[in-house]
């Protein structure tokens, strides 16, 4: 027998305790995407460790949750593992900060020694983690472990956890394996159907599929639902890098130079697509208050057009009104989104590697991933045609597509990625309160242009 009835009751009552102390927790909106799918291959045969001393080993794992669908979920996948990991019991626990917040407790968590085992962290994050000593180097690990190869992953999110920064190296043999990817995601546009048709506006799905889907049809049905009332909102985003990044891709800038080096947020076209997006917030007023949480409101049915990711779909489903989703309004250089993704580690100071190295494994096989995909939370980070197909028929909402559309090559996404030859921390720091005070009215573009990278370039390494 896996354990005994004393120790199934308590593993249970702990789980049962992070979920509901979480419940009042801020929800986080970050997330997270990789480049084109090489070919598939065989997924990595997930085991628990080779020798065992009979005895259960407790293992902590995290993520950052947006809501409490999203918990719910991870904490069926946590029970449903722990049945399956012979000698391991997992105590799942929610984290609860928003944004960097997250990131910077784990820090904290490692240095006490007080970190759970096995941890989620955005992509931006690897390279920082990494460097720091935070997490393990599993590629001693992940060479043992048969059928395991960085092909079965998308490539983005591979390049950076196989890198190598004593070498340059990456990729299988490169001698580093700093944890596997959760999933892939990408930006749309959660759509209330209802408010869309109440104002009389064009429907985004059918001016996306003929092709007129832009930044001037966006911003008329955001005019238009904004007219329904004082309290009604055209469009809401969160106050975090991915939301607002999006408008200074689509015009042809972005954060970083191409070798990503250095600062590229003074580029005339980076600024060009903050001025559109100030414009939101302070000429034609459409858009939630920035920095205030739009997801409520959007449930609440006030939001007519709320950008975020496909984790959020968990939440989106309990609305009671009409909705769907489109891909991002493309401007001057395309729709300007990002390719998301996240990646499962393992705590450097963990006493049990081997077990939360089967976790890591069991977290992404194909078929723990097609769960997660399956109640809404994500797209598999894993690269098969089959496993997109099965996505699409993970519905609501209906039009899957856009998610897909923003993910192709074809697309042209940014993807998210750490900085390799910097800090992206001290770099988001840097950025984060200077967008904000363009975005809230307290600066103006051209201010922000002329000293945003003599600030933001202090975070790269000389």
């Amino acid at each position: 027998m896996k354990k005994n009835l004393l120790v199934t009751l308590m593993s249970i009552l702990v789980i049962a305790s992070f979920v509901l102390a979480a419940c009042g927790a801020p929800a986080a909106t970050e997330a997270p995407a990789a480049t084109e799918a090489p070919a598939a291959t065989e997924e990595a045969v997930t085991s628990a460790p080779a020798e065992s001393s009979g005895e259960e080993v407790s293992i902590r794992w995290r993520t950052r949750p947006d809501n409490q669908e999203e918990i719910d979920v991870y904490s069926q996948i946590s029970t449903e593992l722990d049945a399956e990991l012979d000698g391991i019991t997992l105590t799942y626990e929610p984290g609860g900060s928003e944004g960097a917040n997250y990131q910077d407790q784990l820090r904290a968590e490692v240095a006490a020694g007080t970190a759970p085992d096995v941890f989620w962290i955005p992509g931006t994050d690897v390279a920082d983690f990494a460097t720091r000593g935070l997490i393990l180097n599993v590629a001693d690990l992940a060479e043992g472990t048969e059928g395991y190869t960085a092909a079965n992953f998308y490539e983005g999110p591979m390049f950076h956890l196989t890198y190598n920064p004593e070498t340059g190296a990456s990729g299988d043999g490169s001698g580093a394996v700093w944890g596997l990817p959760r999933d892939v995601s990408t930006f749309a546009l959660y759509l209330n159907m209802d408010l869309i048709a109440e104002a009389g506006a064009a429907d985004p799905r059918e001016l996306a599929a003929n092709g007129e889907w832009n930044w001037d049809a966006f911003l008329e049905v955001a005019q238009a639902t904004r007219a329904l009332g004082s309290d009604i909102y055209g469009y809401g985003a969160s106050a975090w890098w991915g939301p607002y990044g999006v408008w200074l891709n689509a015009s042809g800038g972005g954060f970083f130079t191409e070798d990503r080096a250095a600062c590229a947020l003074d580029t005339e076209e980076s600024l060009a697509g903050l001025e559109f997006q100030r414009s939101l917030y302070q000429d034609y007023d459409v858009a939630t208050p920035y920095g205030e949480d739009p997801e409520p409101v959007f449930r609440a049915g006030k939001v007519a057009m709320f950008q975020n990711g496909r984790w959020a779909t968990p939440g989106v489903r309990t609305v009671d009104f009409n909705w769907d989703v489109v891909e991002l309004p493309a401007g001057p250089n395309g729709p300007g989104n990002w390719l998301f993704w996240g990646a499962y580690v393992i705590n450097a100071n963990t006493k049990h590697p081997e077990e939360a190295w089967a976790l890591v494994q069991a977290l992404t096989t194909a078929q723990t991933q097609g769960k997660i995909s399956a109640l809404g939370a994500n797209i598999p980070s894993r690269v098969s045609q089959e496993a997109l197909d099965s996505f699409l028929t993970f519905t609501p909402p209906a039009n899957n597509q856009a998610f897909l559309n923003g993910i192709a090559p074809a697309a042209n996404p940014t993807a998210e990625g750490p900085l390799w030859a910097g800090s992206w921390p001290e770099f988001d720091q840097i950025m984060g309160p200077a967008i904000q005070g363009v975005l809230t009215g307290a600066t103006t573009v051209d201010d922000f242009g002329a000293t945003i990278c003599d600030q933001a370039n202090k975070a790269f390494d000389k």
